[in-house]
């Protein structure tokens, strides 16, 4: 059936391509989780790179265009049949009407396990397939033929698990660059820090830019996401300090390891106010958006006064970024910590700057409000005690404490609740109330 298909696409270039395409993609890139143009018309579709990793599988980098609104560009693994098999149909996206691909069917190959066989195949055997590159270690052993399925719930990508053994991320929103879920875990287990699933192999593009498109790490296939125990301890009636403490160590720990790694910067007044600014600039926007957020921009707006304010002191340095409970891992009795990529839709290399690790402890104590707010009724209390522990469990290992920025730390988490407020509003309205709650103790100065 494969061979049918490649026969069948004549002359097959990119510009051929989008004639058999775009009209599919138009109806299905929008309904796609990681898809960042929610609500906003697509005005074009255009091909940045194609490959043909085989006959009826195709690599594509495809951009979108929509009205006032930056460029975003996705990465795609396509197959292309007469007629995909049954187990296949929910990973249909149309049929095309016209083009080299006119009556055959395309489909999200992620789903297909040949094509994810395919993935990991050329991620053993490091080569390069037109302009995309597969790179190894050099050290950790990956047996041929592993079983991959495909990982759910993810938001912003798609993972593909290889006999419990390895997790492949498949970066679907693309910012040309390294990106840091590759480089900063390569480097930390370089240095033999030990919280961090180190690399075992990656895929990139020489064009453009040398851009991160996958990674492939070990699998922890015991471990249970900081999320889910919080709620089950939340459903239970069991307390979580414990748990928290232990998690602020292994923060203060990965922060130090960072701190090794990475060149450090000291902040600057300067550099406090282009950041404040930027978090201002922010908050306007969001609030172009989520109306809601309007009767508090003054008290926001002057929780961020601390940040320009920022005096040389404390070191800046490489961070996590976007540091939550979804994003740590309990397994053998300790805690992990994974996907540093940062808040997807920020600028790459803002998510490669050094910064105050305030930022990442500020994204944990919302993550503990958002699980007491995710169990009714709303245990506020729960939260506190979280939050007071893990910040004691990361001062007991860092040469600070947290709870003594608390100015700082209540700019931060204030930033913080403005992206929660407008991914909610974009994504899940049923849950603004959740980031909306913070905002409303945030400007109360609480």
């Amino acid at each position: 059936m494969l061979e049918t298909a490649t026969q069948s696409r004549g002359d097959l270039s990119p510009t051929t391509l989008l004639t058999s395409l775009d009209g599919v993609l138009q109806e299905w890139l929008p309904r796609q989780r990681w898809f960042a143009g929610k609500g906003l018309p697509i005005t074009e579709l255009a091909v940045v790179s194609m490959t043909e990793l085989q006959p009826g599988c195709l690599h594509l980098l495809i951009r979108s265009r929509h009205t006032g609104e930056r460029d975003g560009c996705y990465q795609l693994l396509l197959g292309v049949e007469e007629d995909p098999p049954p187990h296949l149909q929910h990973a249909v996206i149309g049929r095309a009407d016209a083009g080299p691909l006119q009556g055959l069917t395309v489909y999200d190959a992620l789903h297909d396990p040949r094509s994810a066989a395919l993935l990991l195949e050329r991620l053993r055997t490091p080569g390069a397939a037109g302009p995309l590159r597969f790179e190894r270690d050099g050290q950790t052993e990956v047996p041929p033929g592993l079983t991959p399925r495909v990982l759910d719930g993810e938001q912003s990508n798609t993972s593909l698990v290889y006999g419990d053994l390895f997790i492949l991320k498949i970066f679907r929103r693309i910012q040309y660059g390294t990106n840091p879920d590759l480089e900063v875990p390569r480097a930390l287990g370089l240095e033999g820090c030990a919280r961090v699933p180190a690399p075992v192999a990656w895929f990139w593009t020489a064009e453009p830019r040398g851009t991160t498109l996958g990674v492939l790490q070990p699998f922890l296939r015991d471990a249970t996401d900081g999320w889910t125990m919080a709620l089950q301890a939340l459903a239970t009636g069991d307390d979580f300090t414990d748990e928290s403490f232990e998690l602020g160590r292994a923060t203060a720990e990965v922060h130090l390891a960072l701190a090794e790694v990475f060149a450090p910067g000291l902040p600057d007044r300067q550099g406090g106010r282009r950041l404040a600014s930027a978090m201002i600039t922010r908050l306007e926007a969001t609030a172009r958006q989520v109306p809601a957020l309007v009767p508090y921009m003054a008290q926001l707006r002057a929780a961020y006064g601390v940040v320009g304010a920022r005096v040389p002191g404390q070191p800046d340095q490489r961070i996590h970024g976007d540091l939550h409970l979804g994003q740590v891992l309990w397994a053998g009795h300790r805690w992990y910590v994974i996907d540093f990529e940062g808040e997807p839709s920020r600028p790459i290399a803002e998510r490669r700057r050094t910064q105050a690790p305030v930022r990442d402890i500020a994204g944990m104590l919302r993550s503990f409000e958002y699980a007491a707010h995710a169990r009714r009724p709303w245990q506020p209390q729960w939260a506190q005690r979280c939050r007071e522990a893990y910040c004691a469990g990361y001062a007991s290992e860092s040469a600070w404490d947290p709870r003594k920025q608390g100015a700082l730390l209540r700019a931060y988490e204030t930033d913080r609740a403005v992206y929660e407020a407008l991914y909610e509003a974009r994504h899940r309205p049923d849950w603004l109330p959740v980031p909306m709650a913070a905002i409303d103790r945030l400007a109360k100065g609480i």
